[in-house]
């Protein structure tokens, strides 16, 4: 029993609560993971925990782009081999890392770490486009490529990064056709991706 007359909830049903955090992990689900970590994976579970820890506790956000990063810059950003006049925008660290798996790209990146949402209370301060605004006016970039998804919300946002750009007299283009409309980056295979954004096209008003 607890200080309050309930009974405290056991190792067990804590790790069971704590599996449920995942995307997509329902009770049964983080049930067999747990079960499965305690009979078979405890050497395994360990370095999950502390692999874990070390991750909650020390990956930030890069200044510069807003990816994950251990550091105040990350790699990209921090290179300076990529070339600065290209500024490409995505809504998710995993969409980053499928551009510069599957494309010849060699630009910077920034990283919305979402999409606009209104009904969701997402706007343009979650999404950094304050950020994103003052660094098209120091005038380096000549390009934002836009590679929002092609939901109803990415395009709104891609329309939204575009007044943006024209507005500080930078070009906004966007990806091709070839990425399926209400698809996800991450999941486009690389030869249509390398297609899509070597094709991009000119944001009209």
């Amino acid at each position: 029993m607890g200080d309050d007359g309930f009974m405290t909830a056991s190792l067990l049903e804590q790790l069971i609560e704590a599996l449920r955090v995942l995307p997509g992990v329902g009770q049964k689900s983080a049930q067999r993971m747990a079960y499965h970590l305690l009979e078979r994976q405890r050497e395994g579970g360990l370095r999950l925990a502390g692999a874990l820890r070390q991750a909650m506790e020390h990956i930030r956000h890069c200044e510069r782009c807003r990816d994950f990063s251990e550091t105040e810059r990350c790699a990209v950003c921090a290179s300076m081999s990529r070339d600065a006049t290209l500024l490409c925008v995505v809504e998710t660290p995993a969409d980053r890392l499928a551009i510069e798996q599957a494309t010849g790209y060699r630009g910077l990146y920034f990283v919305l770490q979402g999409r606009l949402s209104p009904l969701d209370g997402i706007g343009p301060d979650e999404l950094g486009l304050d950020q994103l605004a003052r660094r098209l006016e120091e005038g380096e970039v000549r390009e934002l490529i836009v590679a929002t998804n092609p939901t109803v919300e990415g395009e709104a946002t891609a329309h939204y990064l575009a007044q943006i750009a024209r507005s500080r007299s930078v070009h906004p283009s966007r990806l091709a056709h070839g990425v399926p409309l209400g698809g996800e980056l991450e999941y486009v295979d690389r030869g249509t991706l390398s297609h899509a954004f070597g094709s991009r096209l000119e944001i009209r008003e």
